[in-house]
């Protein structure tokens, strides 16, 4: 249970990251109505699950070895501490833009459309190598079945909170103001400073075993 609950406490930071995706979400939503941006959601999942693939497997062969795990603590906490920077420093001033969303039909697009903004970016695939940083050595999930649970804790968190902002996006429109945007940003920023710091520390201290 403590497995799914981190993972369930990173999802939730993710979940709250504002950047193309979310608006993607919300306006898919509000103009093609709530399946479609259900159909955005889903894609974004499995592209997120691609990376997550992409990130583990790529760096599985170092783990195992303290000095890549030193490594990629320092590696790892640099991230989290220059996206936290980000959120607090430039993002939670930046005025609200809008997304435009395109008026395809078919259904099989809009999924195509959430895999691919998503896959696009290219701040995604560093963050999720901070991800499997905080899994693998804040944590200490070494085991092929503790991360499997950790990551779809997170991915399942993340997912059903895209499908929540797709079933509420009336609602959200209203309240995505300037001063939601600067509080989100700023508690998003703050929570990867710290995971950020204690990676670190950790990487500093050697108790990465």
């Amino acid at each position: 249970m403590d497995i799914v609950f981190n993972g369930f406490k990173v999802g939730i930071i993710l979940a709250f990251l504002i950047g193309p995706v979310f608006f993607t979400i919300i306006q898919t939503s509000i103009e093609h109505g709530f399946w479609k941006g259900v159909l955005v959601a889903l894609g974004v999942s499995l592209s997120d699950v691609g990376y997550v693939a992409i990130c583990y497997f790529g760096l599985f062969q170092f783990l195992s070895e303290p000095k890549w795990r030193s490594t990629m603590a320092y590696v790892g906490g640099v991230i989290l501490i220059l996206f936290g920077l980000h959120h607090l420093l430039i993002k939670s001033r930046r005025a609200v833009q809008n997304v435009t969303v395109a008026s395809e039909t078919s259904g099989f697009k809009y999924f195509v459309k959430g895999f691919i903004i998503n896959g696009i970016t290219p701040m995604v695939l560093i963050f999720w190598i901070g991800t499997v940083s905080v899994a693998t050595i804040d944590f200490g999930y070494h085991r092929g079945f503790q991360l499997f649970w950790f990551f779809t804790a997170l991915l399942a968190t993340v997912l059903a909170t895209d499908i929540l902002k797709a079933y509420l996006a009336g609602k959200l429109r209203t309240l995505i103001t300037q001063r939601f945007l600067m509080i989100v940003n700023v508690v998003v920023g703050i929570c990867l400073l710290v995971f950020g710091v204690k990676l670190l520390l950790m990487g500093n201290s050697g108790i990465i075993g």
